[in-house]
């Protein structure tokens, strides 16, 4: 039944005010006394909690209070499928308090000193927030391929297409990860790390770990041990979705040059039916069977030499964390020998470390310039049959000596081996490509890949397998 006049307009206000208090408080560092006397007013009417207005209050905090809020979280900025219902504006008014309240506690994060509590309260509301978006918590502010979870079944949308993740990670993940790093960076997190119990608050996360990598040299005691134990948390977490994506991806095609194994676990019963349906004899009733038919399962094995070249500057960090454990990983693949290079203006030959990602990463030294002729000067002696090996460079291609890397790494791909330029491998990076180096690769034919690491898992599966 369509509501009258009057109770549409009710309602239109009501949604209005909440969201002209969001702007309000996003925008502007005064409050206006108008707009929250107007806000809770409508958040009482409607039969929400009032600490829904409070900006000290996490959303964990209002959802152990008030459990049945859970599941409208759950799912409630993912886009509702089109009908032909009318539009439901009491629903409308409710969705936006809720809205404002994730959007104001993740995005009006306020300046000063940062506590670990207070960082901690921020990653679970973002956590809430990625929720909201029909996404895993840390999902848009890693990049890291989760895929999307779709809504959860006791959601208020479960009926809703997963949200694009190829859209919005781009657009909102760089944000909330900015965020967050503003945060890690405004926290005296020397201090945090001395302390067990502040340190036990704090959940690994992409900006936390680069601070880590930074000041890993100037901690100690029980401040480095505590550093240690997050950053292996967080390798351990990207490493497990990372084995799943390679896991998933395509494998070589099948080797038709090695006969098929004459076992019966290989028999290919319908085939060889099939072929044989010529000698049915219909008086008998029996087919003779002159042959017998088995499926090729030999895949190509000979032996592959990745060798991986990582950029260890401060703006290619996420690549370091990500490629590291990416190389770990493919090591551990039958007949695949990994090389691990990282550089900035000097090269480190983390080969030997490669089976280890936690261990490599400890010995990464993060920031300083970039000149990739000092790691090719490493990478060069390791192409021993170039129709065997691939090489994956990762870097911005910002580089202090852009002609003469890039007439090696020409040279390289002329030589049969299989030259990779990578971008970066985490579509929720700012990162740009340096255009002279972008175009020239485009020339070479073999385009810089960027955004998603999915792109570089399915290039190097294929190559290897």
């Amino acid at each position: 039944m369509t509501e009258p006049n009057h109770v549409v307009r009710s309602h239109d206000n009501r949604r209005q005010v909440l969201y002209w208090r969001l702007l309000a408080r996003l925008f502007d560092h005064e409050e206006q006394a108008s707009l929250e006397s107007a806000s809770l007013a409508v958040v009482e009417d409607i039969g929400l909690p009032t600490a829904l207005l409070d900006p000290r209050a996490g959303v964990d905090s209002i959802v152990q209070r008030h459990p049945e809020l859970a599941a409208e979280f759950d799912g409630l900025m993912v886009p509702a499928p089109d009908g032909d219902g009318e539009r439901n504006r009491a629903a409308e008014v409710r969705r936006a308090a809720l809205v404002s309240k994730l959007l104001l506690n993740v995005f009006a994060s306020g300046s000063g000193t940062v506590t670990a509590e207070q960082l901690s309260r921020w990653q679970s509301d973002a956590g809430w927030l990625e929720r909201a978006l029909g996404c895993e918590p840390g999902e848009l502010r890693s990049g890291r391929p989760g895929g999307g979870r779709g809504v959860s079944a006791t959601g208020t949308r479960g009926g809703a297409p997963a949200p694009d993740l190829s859209q919005l990670i781009p657009a909102i993940g760089p944000e909330l990860g900015a965020i967050e790093a503003d945060l890690v960076k405004r926290m005296h997190l020397r201090e945090v790390l001395a302390d067990p119990q502040l340190a036990a608050r704090l959940s690994p996360s992409m900006s936390l770990i680069e601070q880590l990598l930074r000041d890993k040299n100037n901690l100690s005691g029980v401040a480095l041990a505590n550093a240690k134990a997050l950053i292996r948390r967080f390798v351990d977490d990207v490493a497990e979705v990372l084995r799943t994506q390679v896991e998933k991806a395509g494998v070589g095609a099948l080797d038709r040059s090695v006969p098929p194994k004459r076992v019966y676990r290989n028999l290919d019963l319908d085939r060889t039916i099939w072929k044989n349906l010529t000698n049915w004899s219909a008086d008998e009733e029996r087919l003779y069977v002159d042959r017998l038919y088995y499926r090729h399962t030999a895949r190509k094995t000979t032996p592959q030499r990745l060798i991986t070249v990582v950029d260890q500057s401060g703006s290619m960090v996420d690549s370091m964390v990500n490629c590291t454990i990416l190389a770990s990983i493919f090591a551990g693949l039958p007949k695949v020998d990994v090389h691990l290079i990282a550089y900035d203006t000097q090269a480190l030959d983390l080969t030997p470390w490669v089976h280890d990602p936690f261990q490599t990463l400890l010995r990464t030294n993060l920031g300083g310039g970039t000149d990739g002729t000092v790691a090719m000067a490493l990478a060069q002696p390791k192409i021993a049959e170039p129709r065997n090996t691939v090489v994956v460079w990762i870097s911005d291609f910002y580089e202090s000596r852009s002609a003469p890397l890039f007439d090696a790494m020409a040279a390289i791909h002329r030589s049969g081996a299989k030259f990779i330029p990578v971008g970066s491998v985490t579509s929720a990076s700012r990162g740009s490509v340096n255009p002279w180096f972008r175009e020239r690769f485009k020339d070479l034919g073999t385009p810089v890949i960027s955004g998603h690491i999915r792109k570089l898992v399915h290039e190097l599966k294929n190559f290897l397998t």
